[in-house]
């Protein structure tokens, strides 16, 4: 271990000591204070901020990360990402993006091994892959989150979201997971991972989170294995009996990219308010009667005003992005648009 450092969050008067061999993500996670985050590998910016006292070089050093996440511009600026900086002396860091109600809820971290009790084909291209926790056996997280999965024979890790909750029991874990041809773990689940191996995970991370507000909507917009962590936050809503009126806008290309639906359907059976609107943009010859088009063109066709909504946007950063511009010019708080980019591991520079 290295030498330590403080680290004081602004505007929220936070301190957390952290290691010159972690970063202050990392640090922050292992003393409970759950700062924005997303990719936590320097792609997806979410964990932006600015550095208000520390120079570059001489106080905080920033692992490889990609210019995407923060451009040269917003370097010299003195803006950083919290997942790939280290502190090398005292620092002070005005956080752009936080939550409150969020910061100091965060769960313990913690490493687990799981048993693979089911691996099975959802669509065409997305497993459904079910775990059970063997060390330790349960583990605490909100709906939403997500872990880190090892790759085994690398030392790299992948992310990916529960679809289930943490009252299910029994250590349950149910992950959606798209297949990649040359993924390095979506290849390994397709090919190699069989009932009774034992993967290496973390968590649980994110803020993909629903918070509580009684009097506002719910709409969720999801495409791929955007998925899961969506199902989660559907799925406590019927386990505790919230009564908020829900929209659910799913894009897939065709029918056979279409999963769970069964499910979604009794869901709309069982929550008061709640309304499952899957659109496809490639119908053709699937015989398909309900919405075409992109999904975010489903939902400006559907909506007019979301200034009383708190929208859920996942799924790939492309569709990410532009709901998140569709949804502010419907009036969407932006305070109010929470989401999760289901980035792909790819050359950092």
């Amino acid at each position: 271990m290295g030498d330590k450092h403080l680290v004081r969050f602004e505007p929220v008067g936070i301190e957390i000591e952290a290691d010159e061999d972690e970063t202050v993500l990392q640090a922050a996670f292992r003393q409970g204070v759950m700062l924005m985050h997303g990719c936590k590998e320097g792609q997806c910016s979410s964990c932006k901020s600015f550095m208000l006292e520390g120079d570059e070089g001489s106080e905080f050093e920033l692992d490889r990360y990609s210019t995407f996440a923060l451009n040269d511009f917003e370097k010299e600026e003195g803006y950083t990402l919290l997942c790939r900086t280290h502190a090398y002396d005292d620092l002070v860091v005005e956080l752009l993006n936080y939550d409150e109600e969020m910061i100091h809820s965060g769960l313990p971290i913690l490493p687990a091994t799981a048993e693979v009790t089911s691996n099975e084909h959802v669509t065409h291209d997305m497993r459904h892959l079910v775990l059970r926790l063997v060390e330790p056996e349960s583990l605490r997280f909100f709906p939403g989150q997500y872990v880190d999965f090892a790759v085994p024979g690398s030392e790299d890790t992948r992310s990916f979201s529960m679809a289930n909750t943490s009252s299910v029991g029994s250590g349950r874990l149910e992950f959606v997971i798209k297949i990649y041809p040359g993924g390095l773990f979506s290849e390994f689940l397709d090919t190699r991972v069989s009932v009774g191996d034992r993967l290496d995970i973390t968590g649980p991370y994110g803020m993909f989170t629903l918070r509580d507000a009684p009097e506002a909507d719910l709409l969720f917009v999801g495409g791929g294995a955007g998925m899961a962590p969506i199902l989660a936050l559907l799925r406590s809503l019927q386990e505790r009996g919230i009564r908020r009126r829900t929209t659910y806008y799913y894009g897939a290309r065709t029918r056979r990219d279409l999963c769970f639906e069964e499910e979604l359907s009794a869901l709309e059976r069982s929550l008061p308010d709640f309304r499952f609107v899957p659109a496809l943009s490639e119908p053709d010859g699937d015989d398909w009667t309900g919405e075409t088009g992109l999904v975010t063109d489903v939902v400006k066709r559907h909506e007019t005003d979301l200034s009383s909504t708190h929208c859920y946007v996942c799924g790939p950063p492309p569709m990410v992005e532009a709901a998140i511009d569709l949804l502010e010019g419907l009036n969407a708080p932006e305070k109010h648009i929470y989401y999760d980019k289901f980035t792909t591991t790819g050359p950092s520079s």
